[in-house]
This record gives structure tokens, C-alpha cells and sequence, in this order.
């Protein structure tokens, strides 16, 4: 089970880099349309061809599970496209803030739809995170009313869209092949992209080499690395540690904000890093220690 923690923790780690770079292109001229679109087909193609590739017997999947899987990749597509117009009105720190309440979001939704009540331990964790992600973006000191009200907006919908994807990836294709349920969900998320923004895309000039350079990057690290690692890992974990893990999206995406788009970062945003970092540390201690007494009591000689 370590191995798949650690691929939902990897690929949040991944998509946490996304809006710094995001805010990079936006100041080469690109919108949030066009990066999001050059990004996801980028990301398809690259992993149709590693599927195909790949030596082994072709999967069937059926007309239902097509279906659910594309509506699936889909929600992922929504989620990087709104959350890439939060980052054009407020800062990439507070935007990775509001994108974190999809832990909470998360939880709530499985408990209204399929009845899954959170354990003690998983809503003391979200409390401590929700906590470490006030004090982590900056928000604390009392600066949100100076925010835009639309980037805020753009950012709470991200967030929805981050816990619906979160969930129904749990649940759909569990049996079938990563990188072909990769592939197939990233194909709903660059159809559902460019049904949005068809005109826009269409109209416009800017599709060059410069373009293909930031595709080819976010594609990597938000594309093509975070759903062959969610698509293995999710499922295994289940959605509310999942949820959890993911978190660890924040921390990096402040580290990088600070670093490279020279973010002012305090000594509270620090100790909200620490304090997530040390939250998720906790639930996991829980689960490890519950698998390993598991595990000991199975092996244990049986008498007659």
C-alpha cells in the first residue's frame, strides 16, 4: 500500500508546481484557454502513444465505462482550466488555498451521496489542514478583502471540480489498465476544454513554438505524470486519504510562488506548510499502523 500513497503524493506534488508556471505564460501573452487546451491534447497524444506502445494485451472497455471515464477527465479538464483563470485575477499562494478545500468538499460529498461517514481521525486532519491552509496562504492577516471576488470564484470552482475528479476516479475503471484509463479520461478532458473555448481557440494566433514549449512542460507535470499516477493510486487509497494526500499540492506550490515568481512568503505561511505537512503525517501514521497490526495478526500461527 506504501507504493500507492506515495503515487497520489507524487502526483499531487506534480500538479502543486503548475500555477507558477502557469503565471509564466501568462506573462508571454498566452490565455488560460489556450493553455489549457495545448496542454491536455498535448497530453493525450503522449499517453495514447505510451499506451499503445506498450507490450501487452489491449483492454476492452465498454460503451458505459467510455462514457464515465470521458465525463471523469472531463471534471480534471474543468478543474485545471478555472483554476488557470483564478491564477490571471489572484496570487498562485491564494488560489493553491481555495483549490485545497476540495479535502473538505471531498469528504462532505461522499458522505451526502454514498452515505461514507468520515472516520474522528479524518475530519481532526481536514481541521488541521483547512487550518494550515489559512495561515499557509497568507490570508490570515486579514488580506482578503483585497482580493478579486472573480478569482475567488474561478478558484471555489476549481475546487468543486477537484473533489468531484478525486471521487469518481476512486470508482470508475478501478480494474482497468492506468495508462489506458489515463489516456481515455485525458481525451474527455481535451474535448470538454475545447467545447468551452472552440471560438476562442479556433480564433486564435498564438499558436507557435513558444505555445508548444509551455505545453510540452505542464503536459509532463500535469497531464501525463499525475493521472497515471492517480489512476494506479487512487483507487487503492480510496478517495478521503486520497483527498488528504493531495494536499501536499499547497506546500509546493508556495515554495515555488516564493522562489520563482519572487512571492513575499512569511514565517505563519511557513508554519501552515508545516503545520499541513505534519496533518497528513498523522493520518498516515494512523493507516500504516492499522495495516501493519493487520497484517501481524494474519500471520500469526493459528492453533488448534
Amino acid at each position: 500500500m506504501t507504493r500507492y500513497i506515495l503515487m497520489v503524493f507524487a502526483g499531487a506534488c506534480s500538479f502543486g508546481i503548475l500555477s507558477t508556471f502557469v503565471k509564466l505564460a501568462y506573462r508571454e501573452g498566452y490565455t488560460a484557454a489556450e493553455i489549457s487546451f495545448t496542454q491536455a491534447l498535448t497530453g493525450m497524444v503522449v499517453l495514447w502513444i505510451i499506451y499503445l506502445l506498450r507490450k501487452r494485451r489491449r483492454e476492452a472497455i465498454t460503451p458505459g465505462q467510455w462514457g464515465w471515464l470521458l465525463l471523469t477527465g472531463a471534471s480534471i479538464g474543468l478543474t485545471s482550466f478555472v483554476y488557470y483563470i483564478s491564477v490571471a485575477y489572484i496570487p498562485a499562494s491564494v488560489a493553491i488555498v481555495i483549490l485545497m478545500q476540495f479535502t473538505w468538499i471531498g469528504l462532505l460529498m461522499e458522505a451526502l451521496i454514498f452515505k461514507k461517514k468520515p472516520s474522528a481521525l479524518q475530519v481532526i486532519t481536514t481541521l488541521l489542514i483547512l487550518a494550515g491552509t489559512w495561515m499557509g496562504s497568507g490570508m490570515a492577516g486579514g488580506g482578503l478583502s483585497r482580493l478579486s471576488v472573480k478569482g475567488l470564484l474561478f478558484a471555489a470552482a476549481s475546487a468543486f471540480l477537484y473533489a468531484v475528479y478525486v471521487i469518481a476516479n476512486s470508482r470508475v475503471g478501478k480494474n482497468l489498465d492506468a495508462g489506458k484509463k489515463s489516456a481515455v479520461m485525458i481525451t474527455g478532458s481535451t474535448l470538454c476544454i475545447f467545447a468551452i473555448n472552440a471560438p476562442q481557440l479556433l480564433a486564435s494566433t498564438h499558436f507557435d513554438i513558444g505555445l508548444g514549449k509551455w505545453a510540452l512542460f505542464l503536459s509532463l507535470f500535469g497531464t501525463v505524470i499525475p493521472p497515471l499516477l492517480f489512476a494506479r493510486g487512487i483507487p487503492k487509497v480510496g478517495a478521503g486519504i486520497s483527498g488528504v494526500i493531495m494536499t501536499a499540492e499547497l506546500p509546493v506550490a508556495i515554495v515555488c510562488s516564493h522562489f520563482i515568481l519572487q512571492e513575499p512568503v512569511n514565517g505563519l505561511q511557513w508554519a501552515g506548510v508545516v503545520l499541513m505537512l505534519l496533518s497528513m503525517l498523522l493520518l498516515n501514521a494512523h493507516y500504516f499502523q492499522k495495516k501493519t497490526t493487520v497484517r501481524a495478526r494474519d500471520r500469526k500461527p493459528q492453533t488448534v
